[in-house]
Formats: C-alpha cells, sequence, structure tokens
C-alpha cells in the first residue's frame, strides 16, 4: 500500500486531482520495486520470488472515505480497497498459501485499518499478516501544547465519513478521530501485525511535533534539518516522543503473534529502501537487520520484539529528513 499522506478539507482535496495522489491521469508509468518488492534474493531474502503488488494511493483518507458528492469530490477510498483486493483475488491471490499486506507512512495506516479485512479474504488455514511501516502516528502533543495532527485527522474523517469504515470495536467507545488513530485500533486487530517504526519519525518530527505554526519564533528550526544540532531541552520533548510510542505498543507487544522493530532513528519508511531493508550497512538492532527480523517474524522462526535504545546510542542509522 503506498503512502501520501491525507487531504482534510475541500481544497486541499481538490488540489490532488492534478498529481499522482489523487488522478491517474498523472501516474508514474514506472515505479520502482525495491527493498521488500525487490526480486534480488541478496536484496530481498524472504520474499523475492513472491507475486508482489503496490496498491496506488488515490483517496486521501488511507482508504477509509465512503462520502457522496461533497464539494464536486467523491470519496470513495473503501471502495478502492475492496475492488482492488478482490481484483487480485480474482487474478490468483485467492490460491495464496502465504500473504503478507504491507504499507508505508499513510499506506502504513491503511494497513493497520484494512489488517482485518484483508485476512478475511482467506481460508483460515493460510498464513496471513500484516507489515506496518511508519504507520504509528501518535495523538500526540506539539511544542506549543497543542494536538495539531490530531486537529487535522479529524478534518480527515468528517469529510471522507470515514467513521462508516473505521473499526467499529473502537467507534462503540470512542470518537471518529481517536479511531484514525492506530494507537487506539490496533489492540483490537486479531491478525498477526509487525509495526516496523522508528521512536523519532521524521515526518512526525516536522509535520505533527515541530510545525512552523507551533513553532513560530523558529527556535525547532536547525533542530529539525539536523537532529544532531537539537538542544538539551529538544532532545529531552523527543525522548518523551519516544517514550509515548513505548507505551502505547507496550500492551501490544505481549502478543506473541505480533512483532515489532522500533530503531532510534530519524527517518520515515524504512522497508521499501533497499539501503534500510536488507543492505549491509542497514539499520539494525542487536545483529538483526530490518528485512531479517520481518521475515523470522513473518515465517515463525523466532518472536520479533525488537526495540533501540534511545538516541545516539544507534549507529546504524539512516537519518533522512
Amino acid at each position: 500500500m503506498k503512502g501520501g499522506g491525507w487531504c482534510n478539507d475541500i481544497a486541499s482535496c481538490n488540489g490532488r486531482k492534478y498529481n499522482h495522489r489523487g488522478s491517474s491521469k498523472y501516474f508514474e508509468h514506472e515505479i520502482p520495486f525495491e527493498g521488500i518488492l525487490s526480486n534480488k534474493q541478496d536484496e530481498n531474502p524472504d520474499f523475492y520470488n513472491w507475486n508482489r503488488v503496490k496498491v496506488r494511493y488515490c483517496d486521501g483518507a488511507s482508504f477509509t472515505g465512503d462520502a457522496y458528492n461533497t464539494g464536486g469530490l467523491y470519496f470513495r477510498g473503501q471502495r478502492i480497497f475492496e475492488a482492488a483486493m478482490e481484483e487480485l483475488m480474482s487474478k490468483g491471490m485467492r490460491y495464496a498459501n502465504q500473504a503478507l499486506l504491507a504499507g508505508c507512512s499513510a499506506g502504513g495506516l491503511a494497513v493497520v485499518h484494512h489488517c482485518d479485512e484483508f485476512a478475511a479474504f482467506f481460508p483460515r488455514d493460510r498464513r496471513v499478516k500484516c507489515l506496518a511501516d511508519a504507520g504509528m502516528f501518535l495523538d500526540a502533543v506539539d511544542v506549543a501544547g497543542r494536538r495539531t495532527l490530531r486537529s487535522f485527522f479529524n478534518g480527515v474523517v468528517k469529510l471522507h465519513r470515514s467513521v462508516h469504515t473505521l473499526s467499529r470495536t473502537c467507534t462503540s467507545r470512542m470518537d471518529p478521530t481517536s479511531c484514525f488513530f492506530p494507537q487506539n485500533v490496533i489492540p483490537n486487530i486479531k491478525t498477526p501485525l509487525f509495526i516496523l517504526n522508528t521512536a523519532y519519525d521524521a515526518w512526525q518530527v516536522l509535520e505533527s511535533l515541530a510545525t512552523s505554526r507551533s513553532d513560530r519564533q523558529g527556535l525547532w528550526t536547525k533542530c529539525k534539518s539536523n537532529h544532531a544540532l537539537c538542544n538539551g531541552n529538544q532532545i529531552q520533548f523527543l525522548q518523551g516522543f519516544r517514550n509515548q510510542m513505548l507505551n502505547v505498543l507496550s500492551g501490544f507487544s505481549k502478543s506473541r503473534q505480533n512483532g515489532m522493530f522500533i530503531n532510534s532513528c530519524f527517518a520515515h519508511c524504512q522497508s521499501e529502501r533497499p539501503e534500510t531493508w536488507y543492505a549491509g550497512n542497514s539499520p539494525q538492532i542487536g545483529n538483526k537487520r530490518i528485512a531479517t527480523a520481518v521475515g523470522d517474524w513473518f515465517f515463525d522462526r523466532s518472536e520479533i520484539k525488537e526495540v533501540d535504545c534511545a538516541y545516539p546510542c544507534d549507529g546504524t542509522c539512516h537519518h533522512l529528513l
């Protein structure tokens, strides 16, 4: 499942009509299959000879929308997901003995919201699991004490009427916006799920924690451009974000069927990049690279609950802006 952010109002959604995030007219003619999608054994040892599919992302709500004409737009993310899966099943996926639904960023969030739905397409005797890469968007307080991402997600959920497609187990006890956040959905997922995330997610630092609106004096400008320039107070704030991430995952990690790899890097999306998936110098926790950890978990070779020590202890990171 491809990533690509979200749109939370008519203007931002209308703008997506004119690029690859909202219209097939602007899709790239060729897209790379790297990392977990690579067909080279030395780059992707466990999944290189699988049938691999990239699902285009075009709805702006992690495939949760289900609204009629709103400002000249139709929000049909849920139906797009269902149609894509039904098409793949008709092309032979129904015969798969093993299947993995994976995605990064907004695609990682889509995996969280559709994991059990995906598993339901297959007989129960098949091995079906899910991998959410950089999809743990936290309901966190920003540097100004506001909840920037919650406000944004609230617009997404209302505009796309995602309440109709979100987990009913969640919406029966919480508001729909809370149920768009993965932290409130993962406790109820029955299908084995692997969470791959950095403890200092680069996108969330820029777009949720220290936005230009929440940092009007520009005190975080240098820190955001280079984490080595963060002062002590800023590092302490980021360590608090890491602690929140680990607290959210504490219950999730107790299930033997689930897996996780939380490394202390400033990055976003690691499964599709060859340099972070299985390269010789790719990120590691202990002696496990990300591809090894995911493979060991998927094939039940070992239980994977890898959590890195806090920044700056990890020397294997590929820090990305």
